[in-house]
């Protein structure tokens, strides 16, 4: 019996017949009574009846763990974390990204305080003879040689979250804000919502292994379905979902409770019924099959930008893809890279913390060897992974990207407080749930606003360090302009990794470090 045992007995023994005898000279202790026999009744169901060891072994006040660890992460955020030490986001970035959002003033007052000797410190050599760039740089086009549709995308766009992730004012203050801040909004692999289209704003719709909005009953591609709805003009590129950072190679289940018959009308499928993301595409199977693909969409949506997005894993299994593209001459026109570093979607923890390859690694690699295979001129770079500065957006440019998605830091922009309950149904914003009330809370009105404001600020930004290094255009960076800190002090990432020339995967001059993976690769197989 332990002393929090005896306690329990000691207390139950003595106070209640002690509360009840001096509630009878006086009845105001009776609230005490009341008190001491409900402490009685749930030690009792501690002691006898809980599946826990805990409760087991102290009733009634183990209630008290429980109690701190319910408000543990917000006396952690509030109290006790520095400025730099949470993770995703630490209070400096997301104070960063409120501010921009408001037009507050972003500077930092004091000096640093990033440990700028420590390892994997990241940095750029900034110029004596610092430039302007030229507004017109904010954008890039988008369109290979088979695309007759062409989009002139922005710098920074808002990556992939689901209707049904999202709530619809959360849903609808970001597409607002894409159409105020001229920059596009995807849809994530949801389907594409009319809270997507009411305000205009452009529109990179993603196609997911579930087809979602696509789709016929038995869960297969409704080419007819995807034609009515690619064609729309705020639609102006399509991407094909491979895998993402959070969860790479891991499908997922909507429970049919949560089916409703408005998401059942915006995916296509049965209400009330579960809902399952495979976790490979029913449409290919093969690197040939997925080229296919890409060409069958980009028909189907008129000429329109066609590329797929993953999470780098086995390296030769992009080989294979890029193979492919070699025999059949079919391109992507665009490749979205996600990073490992997760993101909004909600994932097991071993996905999540233990496969796939890092945002900036992956950026590296896939452009390295789309210029070892001389195909870097048709195919635009999207990377995507935890954007919050211009710095953000100039590493990931400098390492071989077009583009940058950003979605988290764009929840910020909403609004969100990093709670993390984005999978509870229950933000406390508003942001991501399904629950009306909860939803309410985002103000499209002012909330969109503050999104076009972080985008405007945020892209100011990455230009404004364009220009500090000595570069009138961001297609200047390279990735010897990137710098990490090891022990032996700072190297930059063509120092770090192997770069390849302009079709030395085509020669016989290939590097130790792909050329195993080179054989390895097929474009029969994945």
């Amino acid at each position: 019996m332990t002393f929090m045992v005896k306690m329990y007995w000691l207390i139950t023994l003595i106070a209640i017949p002690a509360s009840l005898f001096a509630a009878t000279q006086y009845p105001v202790v009776y609230f005490l009574s009341g008190a001491c026999l409900l402490w009685a009744i749930i030690g009792c169901y501690d002691l006898y009846f809980s599946h826990s060891n805990l409760r087991r072994n102290y009733p009634v006040v183990s209630y008290m763990r429980y109690m701190l660890e319910f408000i543990r992460p917000e006396i952690h955020q509030y109290f006790v974390a520095s400025n730099i030490e949470e993770r995703p986001f630490n209070r400096e970035q997301r104070s960063l990204v409120y501010r921009r959002a408001r037009l507050l003033p972003d500077t930092l007052p004091f000096g640093t305080e990033v440990d700028i000797l420590e390892d994997g410190y990241l940095t750029a050599e900034h110029s004596l003879n610092p430039k302007k760039v030229a507004e017109q740089d904010k954008r890039i086009l988008f369109g290979g040689p088979d695309c007759t549709q062409p989009y002139s995308a922005s710098r920074l766009n808002i990556s992939a979250m689901s209707f049904g992730a999202l709530s619809a004012n959360a849903i609808m203050a970001l597409n607002k804000g894409a159409k105020r801040g001229g920059f596009a909004h995807n849809t994530g692999e949801g389907g594409l919502s009319p809270y997507h289209l009411k305000y205009g704003g452009d529109i990179i719709w993603q196609i997911g292994t579930g087809y979602f909005g696509c789709r016929n009953q038995d869960g297969s591609f409704d080419a007819d379905a995807f034609k009515e709805r690619a064609t729309l003009e705020p639609v102006k590129m399509i991407e094909i979902k491979l895998s993402q950072g959070a969860k790479p190679s891991h499908g997922g289940i909507l429970p049919a409770a949560k089916v409703t018959q408005e998401i059942a009308d915006i995916r296509l499928v049965e209400k009330g019924k579960d809902v399952v993301s495979p976790p490979a595409h029913s449409s290919f199977n093969t690197p040939k099959g997925l080229l296919q693909f890409v060409q069958q969409l980009r028909q189907l949506s008129g000429g329109k930008p066609v590329g797929f997005k993953l999470c780098l894993g086995k390296n030769s299994e992009f080989l294979s893809i890029c193979k492919a593209m070699l025999e059949t001459q079919i391109y992507p026109d665009f490749i979205t890279i996600d990073g490992a570093e997760g993101g909004t979607g909600a994932a097991p923890l071993e996905f999540s913390n233990r496969l796939g390859t890092p945002c900036l690694e992956a950026v590296y690699y896939v452009n390295q060897v789309l210029i070892g295979l001389n195909i870097r001129r048709h195919i635009r770079l999207i990377a995507s992974g935890k954007t919050a500065s211009g710095f953000d957006i100039l590493s990931k440019v400098a390492l071989g990207a077009d583009t940058v998605n950003a979605a988290r830091t764009m929840m910020l922009a909403l609004g969100c407080i990093q709670s993390q309950s984005c999978n509870t149904n229950k933000c406390p914003t508003g942001i991501t749930t399904q629950n009306p009330q909860r939803g309410k809370a985002v103000h499209v009105e002012s909330k969109h606003i503050q999104v076009a404001n972080f985008h405007a600020q945020t892209v100011t930004s990455f230009l404004q360090l364009c220009g500090a290094i000595g570069y009138e255009h961001p297609d200047m960076l390279c990735p010897s302009d990137i710098y990490r800190r090891f022990d032996q002090g700072l190297m930059h990432f063509d120092e770090i990794y192997t770069p390849l020339a302009a079709g030395q995967l085509l020669s016989d001059d290939i590097p130790a470090t792909y050329l195993a993976d080179w054989h390895k690769a097929s474009a029969e197989r994945f």
